[in-house]
């Protein structure tokens, strides 16, 4: 009895190692194969996969506003910058291309002449312009017209569609062209006319959009 009582403590001991060397195996078990440590693992992965996608959405978010807010022209026909008028002269934006800034300062020249049927057209420099005098005036400066043309070839010229910097509006009885998003015309005077300093009177000024319906766009090519 004294020596079962001596070997009891280390019977004991025994004891305990053996159930702390079972348990893992039985935790393992219990969770289908993979340690506590293994699935909290994968749980920790599964936020990491999602906040990548995050990022990745975050990441073209950002590259789409960046194209929009881009310099460079933009589809669909329209141009990367847009001229204003100061004084009644058209400024181009700094990013046009050079011929369309001189199209914009051939345009200044006479935009503040009388109107004359057929002027502009007997010679290029007049003392007077009619509506496809005046555009002619302009896109043969610029390099884009040989000689000046009526409202009428005009729907003939260059490309079928509105350009991204210059687009000619025509039918058989009148033509004005937009550079840049400001119409040159010899009529419709816009409301905003006084306050942008455009000289009162028909003839060749500076002004902003007006209805297009009946007349054909065409532009210049590579505009």
């Amino acid at each position: 009895m004294d020596r079962l009582r001596s070997l009891l403590p280390a019977l004991v001991a025994c004891a305990l190692v053996a159930f702390a060397a079972l348990s893992p195996a039985a935790a393992v078990a219990q969770t289908g194969g993979a340690s506590p440590e293994a699935g909290d693992e994968r749980r920790s992965e599964r936020p990491r996969s999602r906040d990548r996608d995050a990022a990745v959405d975050d990441a073209e978010d950002v590259d789409s506003e960046k194209d929009s807010n881009s310099d460079e022209p933009a589809s669909g026909g329209r141009p990367a910058g847009k001229a204003r008028i100061v004084g009644g002269q058209a400024v181009p934006p700094a990013n046009a291309p050079a011929a369309v800034k001189t199209a914009i300062a051939a345009a200044n020249k006479i935009a503040n002449l009388p109107y004359r049927y057929g002027g502009g057209h007997g010679k290029v420099e007049d003392t007077a312009y009619d509506c496809s005098g005046a555009i002619s005036y302009a896109l043969i400066k610029a390099g884009l017209l040989p000689a000046p043309l009526a409202s009428g070839p005009f729907m003939q010229w260059g490309e079928p569609g509105p350009g991204r910097w210059i687009t000619v509006y025509a039918h058989t009885g009148h033509a004005f062209v937009v550079i840049a998003g400001l119409r040159f015309d010899t009529g419709f005077r816009g409301r905003e006319s006084a306050l942008v300093g455009t000289t009162p009177g028909k003839g060749p000024r500076w002004g902003t959009a007006r209805p297009t319906a009946g007349f054909t766009a065409r532009h210049p090519a590579g505009l």
